[in-house]
């Protein structure tokens, strides 16, 4: 269940360019507030918006779910989609490297998803 939406995700966020899209498996962790976190970021605000609400209608369109709670619409440097299961975060660029998420949950397995171009 989780991975078909995790792709379904990840291919969202690379429809619009979304880089560096990365899944972490939180599960084995334990401590974690979801199974996965999706992590990607844009160079400007006009693009992590157009990311998120990609994700929002794809996973509407295809895996039949609303997003439960979102938050950082207003100012686009950091969009969080929460699924309860799986939370979306994506950043503006400058952002993603000064949080560094992924260096927080280091134990996480991590998957990387590229672009078919």
């Amino acid at each position: 269940m989780n991975i078909e939406e995790i792709k379904v995700i990840a291919d969202a966020m690379l429809e619009k360019k979304g880089q560096d899209v990365v899944a972490l498996d939180l599960r084995p962790v334990g401590t974690a507030i979801s199974d996965y976190f999706i992590v990607c970021h844009a160079d400007s605000t006009t693009n992590v918006v157009a990311i998120a609400d990609n994700v929002e209608d794809r996973m509407i369109e295809k895996c039949r779910r609303k997003v439960l709670r979102s938050q950082g619409q207003d100012n686009a440097i950091w969009v969080i989609l929460d699924y309860g299961d799986i939370v979306v975060h994506v950043f503006q660029t400058e952002y993603r490297e000064f949080y560094r998420l992924e260096d927080l949950w280091a134990d996480a397995e991590k998957y990387e998803f590229k672009d078919a171009e």
